[in-house]
């Protein structure tokens, strides 16, 4: 059986929480009061036992034995439902809703590190929880108090699931083009006619009910995106008591097979194909894609946090396979009788390892760093602090993203390279790591579509607001790093400012492009030289701390060589990763227009 270790490193875990964030510090808080790091610890602790122990055993099964759809329903091991209800009746779900609805007021931060946890025992499960709670969010925020009090008590403790429905087939991630149609009724409900594509967990028997969040047209609505209206369509129909009743005549039309991600289920879904299926909106018509933004924001850093854990569980597994795989000697032995040696006693093996670490212990700072802005967003003590919260987590959560679902598969792919032949096989774990990591760049937004956000929007709103103010932030760092008394923070404080300078220029050349299709052209050269900078930023955040708790008199042996591993990876970031970006900039700089001029008949 795996354990908790070989999802994610604790140590690193409370280093991150405990001593770059201050996450106890939170516990200072009217809204926090109740815990402190007893609470949140167990928090963690219980997270780390439900994941080994019920999440992780069946990961593999659930590849192997995808769900079926057989005579109009889904079948699927039955390992799935003992974890999502051993994780609801954890009380999970509901971790951060008001303890007066059921919920823990645990801390963002907190509850991320939990998630973690699920994320690397076993992604595809893992997700129907992390559907649940934002489609929870979202009716908390958007919601009437009816349909509050009909959906919420059932989605926060587990009786229902939740989805999002926003794809079709015939327009993919351009949501302007969709089609469901949304007919007012008399008694103020709406039918629902259309279909949806690619719904995760969009049907399944884990639960009473499964309750949708749709997006549709009103008939004459405006076209594109401002014609958009949001409903809550459950799957059977929801008396004012809570009890579940008749079908709500959603159809589940097939299931989509994936190269990875294979245990929750895709789905093709019809809505009034065989009977009227009745829906209630959620706040005013045509604000649709602006509530539904809620969720997906949090959906993507919840992408995010997905792609980090399959990039660290893989780095973990690495590790331990270079440390016990004995195979070759050092260059210099030259006597073939004497023994073999650890593979990672080999310099490239060493190097691999390396960038497995510097890739996912950066993400992993940058997903609970964000995790603690949505705690800023909400409890700090001035309008000011909590202004700049959102600024930041504004412009971070494209990067928050697309960054590890990018550089985390390539953690994985090279987790498998440490392997060698037997990482291709699949008596090993690190090949399906690869295949469930593979989604992360494509759902909730692709990548392409995150650099469109963060270059188009983010960087631009608000004359350069949240930009002016993440370019400030980092600043601080830096400055944070010069007054350091350890000489490679220092250097390392100057080649980030040396990569602010250039952030900083780059933007303001594309700023100035008044050709909007030029400008956007390479965004995804933007968003890549941005994310590097902002890893940048979180590895000198963590060097700071890692070199003053070094010296201090106190750091046991084990801390050592804790805080050098993490000293070694900045440098290796720094050093490998950090100067890439330099070619970026240039591209940025010329506007290059080698792709967009690149015409369809020359392929």
């Amino acid at each position: 059986m795996t354990t908790p270790a070989m999802l994610l490193s604790r140590r690193d875990l409370d280093f991150l929480l405990y001593e770059v964030l201050d996450a106890e510090s939170l516990s200072s808080r009217p809204r926090f009061a109740e815990h402190g790091r007893e609470t949140f610890d167990s928090a963690l602790d219980l997270s780390a036992q439900l994941a080994a122990n019920l999440f992780r055993p069946h990961n593999k099964l659930s590849d192997q034995n995808e769900p079926r759809f057989v005579n109009g329903r889904v079948e699927m091991i039955p390992e799935v439902k003992a974890a999502i209800g051993a994780y609801a009746e954890a009380g999970l779900i509901a971790a951060t809703q008001d303890a007066a609805h059921g919920g823990m007021q645990l801390p963002m931060t907190i509850t991320q590190a939990c998630y973690a946890y699920f994320d690397a025992a076993n992604v595809s499960t893992a997700s129907y929880g992390m559907l649940t709670i934002a489609n929870a969010n979202l009716l908390a925020r958007y919601g009437s108090e009816q349909q509050k009090q009909l959906y919420l008590p059932g989605l926060l403790s587990g009786r229902f699931l939740g989805t999002m429905c926003l794809s079709e087939t015939q327009a993919g991630s351009s949501l302007a083009d969709i089609r469901t149609i949304a007919d007012p009724q008399p008694d103020g409900t709406y039918r629902i006619t259309g279909s949806k594509m690619w719904i995760s967990a969009g049907d399944h028997e884990l639960s009473e009910n499964i309750i949708h969040l749709v997006l549709a047209r009103l008939r004459g609505a405006p076209p594109g995106a401002k014609g958009i209206s949001l409903f809550v369509v459950p799957k059977r129909l929801v008396a004012e008591d809570g009890s579940v009743g008749a079908s709500n005549n959603v159809v589940l039309a097939g299931l989509n097979h994936k190269m990875g991600f294979r245990g929750i289920t895709n789905c093709v879904l019809n809505f009034g194909e065989s009977g009227p299926t009745i829906g209630t909106m959620v706040g005013e018509p045509n604000k649709g894609l602006a509530y539904m933004f809620h969720m997906m924001n949090e959906a993507r850093i919840a992408i995010g946090r997905c792609a980090t854990m399959l990039g660290y569980t893989g780095y973990l597994h690495a590790l331990d396979y270079a440390r016990t795989r004995l195979q070759g000697r050092p260059p210099a032995a030259k006597d073939p009788t004497q023994p073999p040696v650890p593979i990672i006693a080999h310099a490239d093996v060493r190097r691999m390892l390396l960038a497995q670490k510097a890739y996912v212990e950066g993400a992993l700072a940058l997903i609970l760093s964000c995790a603690r802005l949505v705690d800023e967003q909400t409890t700090a003590s001035s309008a000011q602090e909590r202004t700049g919260a959102n600024l930041l987590l504004d412009v971070l959560t494209p990067v928050a993203k697309a960054w590890p679902s990018k550089y985390c598969l390539a953690a994985n792919d090279l987790a498998i390279q440490v392997h060698g032949g037997y990482g291709y096989t699949r008596e090993f774990d690190v090949e399906q790591f690869y295949r469930d990591n593979r989604l992360n760049p494509i759902h909730e937004g692709t990548n392409g579509i995150q650099a469109l956000d963060l270059l188009g929007r983010k960087v631009m709103m608000d004359d350069g607001a949240a930009f002016r103010l993440i370019i400030d932030r980092m600043g601080k760092t830096v400055q944070q790093a010069e007054a350091s008394a350890n000489p490679d923070v220092r250097t390392w404080g100057v080649e980030l400012a040396r990569a602010l300078d250039a952030l900083v220029e780059t933007t303001a050349v594309l700023r100035d492009e008044t050709d909007a299709e030029r400008r956007l052209a390479n965004a995804s050269i933007y968003l890549d030289v941005f994310g590097h900078t902002v890893i940048a930023w979180m590895w000198l955040i963590q060097a700071i701390t890692a070199a003053h708790r070094f010296s201090s008199g106190d750091a046991s042996s084990a801390d050592r060589d804790f805080y050098s591993g993490k000293l070694r990876a900045c440098q290796y970031f720094f050093r490998w990763e950090l100067p890439q970006v330099e070619t970026g900039h240039a591209l940025l700089r010329r506007r290059d227009p080698t792709c967009l001029d690149m015409r369809d008949s020359w392929f």
